[in-house]
C-alpha cells in the first residue's frame, strides 16, 4: 500500500515539474520566440529540490497524503515562472534566481520539520510558549532600531542586510497557541447561555478570550496599518472557535465585532478610511493619483485581468510592467492576464485541493488537538486566498498579503513550506494504521514473494 502511493506520489511530482518547465518555456516562446536558456537549469534546480523534499518525506512520513507535497511543487514552480515572466519587463525587485533560492530554504525547512518534529502533538505542550512567541513577533516591528516601515506600513524588521516579516511566523505560532487553548477550553466554550430568536449565544463570562483576540487584531490594525494580519489573525480564531464548539453564536459574534471594530477604525484612522475610500470608488483621480495607498494598482491589476478574458494573452504577452508590484502583492492580477479566467480558476482549484486535503487530515484524526490545528492551518491558507484574490479582484478592500508560494518574497514563502510540513506530518499519523496492520502487512509482502 505505501510503495504504490509513494509511486504515485512521485508520478504526480514530476508531472509538476514538467509543467513548470513547459510554463518557462513559454514565457521565453511568447517574449521573443526563443526558449530561455535557463530553462534546463531552472527546471533541474526544482527537480533536484523537489525530489530531495520526496525523499525525506518518503523516510520520516511515509503514511503521509500523497498530494500535498506535488501540488505545492506546482504552486511554488508556476510562481517561480512568473516572477521571471515579471523580471523579463524589467520591473524592480523582481528576480527568480532570489525566489528559487527561497524556494531552496523552504524545502530545508520543510524537511527539517518533519526530521525533528517526530510527533506533532508535543506542540501541545507548547500552547502558552506559542502565544506569547505569536505575540512577540506581532510586535517586533513597533519595536525602535530593528522596525521599519515600508510603504506605510509597520510590518517589516531589519536586521542589518535581511528584511523578514514576522507576522508571517506569528500567524502560525498563534494557530497552534489556539488549537492548544481551545482543547483545553472547549467544553466550557460550548456551554449556551440564553437564547435569541434561533441562536444559543454562549455565556457573557466565555467571552473573554474572543474579545482578548479581538483587541489584539484591532491593535495590529491601528498600530501597523496592517488590515490583512487583522483579519487573518481574528478570522482563523473564530473559525477554530467554532470547529472546537460547532457553535454558530460564535461566527455571528466574530463578524459583529469584527465588522464594528473596521468600522469604527475607518471612522478614527485615516489609512484604514482610504482603504475603504479606493474600495467603493477606485475610478476617482483624486484616489487614483494619491501617492501611499492610491487606487492605480487595483486598476491596472482590474484592466490587466479584463483584457486577458477567458483564456489569457498567453504566457509572455501580457504588461505585467503596468502593475506596480506585480510580482508580490499583485502577482493574481498578472494570471488572470496571461492564462485568463480559466487559468486562474485552475490555480485556485489547487488550492482548493491543498485545502480539502489538510480538513481531510482534521476529520481522520484520532485525537482533538490534532483535529484543530489541521483544521486551522487548513482555514488559514484558504483564508488568506480568499483575502488576497478578494482584494485584488475588489469584492473586497485591498488587504496588502501575498499569494502562497506565487508571490515573491522569502517571509511568507518560509513559513508556508513549515505549514505544508505540519499538514503532512499530521496527514502521516492520521493515515498510519495500527502496529498490527502494518505487521501483517509485511508478513503478506514476505510471504507473497
Amino acid at each position: 500500500m505505501t510503495a504504490k502511493r509513494r509511486g504515485a506520489q512521485l508520478v504526480m511530482l514530476a508531472f509538476a515539474i514538467v509543467v513548470v518547465m513547459g510554463a518557462y518555456a513559454s514565457v521565453g516562446l511568447g517574449i521573443n520566440g526563443q526558449i530561455p536558456s535557463g530553462t534546463f537549469t531552472y527546471g533541474l534546480g526544482l527537480a533536484v529540490l523537489m525530489f530531495a523534499a520526496y525523499g525525506v518525506l518518503a523516510k520520516w512520513a511515509p503514511w503521509a497524503d500523497p498530494l500535498l507535497l506535488p501540488l505545492v511543487t506546482l504552486l511554488n514552480g508556476i510562481g517561480l515562472v512568473f516572477i521571471y515572466r515579471i523580471e523579463q519587463t524589467g520591473q524592480a525587485g523582481a528576480s527568480a534566481t532570489n525566489q528559487l533560492m527561497w524556494t531552496a530554504l523552504g524545502v530545508v525547512m520543510f524537511s527539517a520539520t518533519l526530521i525533528v518534529l517526530k510527533d506533532h502533538r508535543t506542540l501541545q505542550r507548547l500552547t502558552y510558549t506559542m502565544g506569547a512567541l505569536g505575540l512577540l513577533l506581532l510586535i517586533m516591528p513597533l519595536l525602535p532600531i530593528i522596525g521599519e516601515d515600508v510603504n506605510g506600513a509597520n510590518i517589516w524588521i531589519k536586521i542589518g542586510p535581511l528584511t523578514y516579516q514576522p507576522a508571517e511566523m506569528a500567524k502560525m505560532a498563534l494557530v497552534i497557541f489556539f488549537a492548544g487553548y481551545l482543547v483545553a477550553k472547549r467544553d466550557v466554550l460550548a456551554l449556551a447561555g440564553r437564547r435569541l430568536f434561533f441562536i444559543d449565544l454562549p455565556r457573557v463570562r466565555d467571552l473573554g478570550p474572543v474579545l482578548i483576540t479581538w483587541g489584539l487584531s484591532l491593535g495590529v490594525l491601528v498600530l501597523q496599518k496592517d488590515l490583512g494580519s487583522s483579519l487573518l489573525v481574528f478570522g482563523t480564531f473564530i473559525a477554530m472557535l467554532y470547529i472546537a464548539t460547532q457553535r454558530t453564536s460564535w461566527v455571528l459574534i466574530g463578524v459583529l465585532l469584527f465588522v464594528g471594530g473596521a468600522v469604527l477604525a475607518g471612522q478614527l484612522f485615516g489609512h484604514v478610511q482610504d482603504r475603504f475610500e479606493v474600495w467603493l470608488d477606485p475610478g476617482n483621480p483624486e484616489f487614483y493619483n494619491r501617492e501611499l495607498g492610491g487606487s492605480e494598482q487595483l486598476m491596472q491589476g482590474l484592466f490587466a485581468m479584463g483584457s486577458g478574458g477567458i483564456l489569457g494573452t498567453g504566457l509572455g504577452q501580457g504588461f505585467p510592467r503596468e502593475i506596480p508590484l506585480s510580482f508580490s502583492d499583485f502577482i493574481i492580477a498578472v494570471v488572470g492576464e496571461e492564462l485568463g479566467l480559466t487559468g486562474l480558476m485552475a490555480i485556485l482549484m489547487v488550492y482548493a485541493l491543498i485545502v480539502e486535503r489538510g480538513l481531510r487530515t482534521a476529520l481522520a484524526a484520532r485525537d482533538p488537538f490534532t483535529k484543530l490545528l489541521a483544521g486551522g492551518l487548513s482555514f488559514l491558507l484558504a483564508w488568506q486566498v480568499f483575502i488576497i484574490v478578494g482584494g485584488v479582484t475588489r469584492l473586497i478592500p485591498l488587504t496588502g498579503l501575498v499569494t502562497p508560494f506565487l508571490s515573491a518574497g522569502g517571509s511568507a514563502l518560509l513559513t508556508n513550506w513549515i505549514l505544508i510540513a505540519l499538514l503532512v506530518r499530521m496527514s502521516d499519523a492520521a493515515r498510519r494504521p495500527p502496529p498490527q496492520a502494518i505487521q501483517n502487512e509485511g508478513l503478506t509482502q514476505v510471504f507473497t514473494r
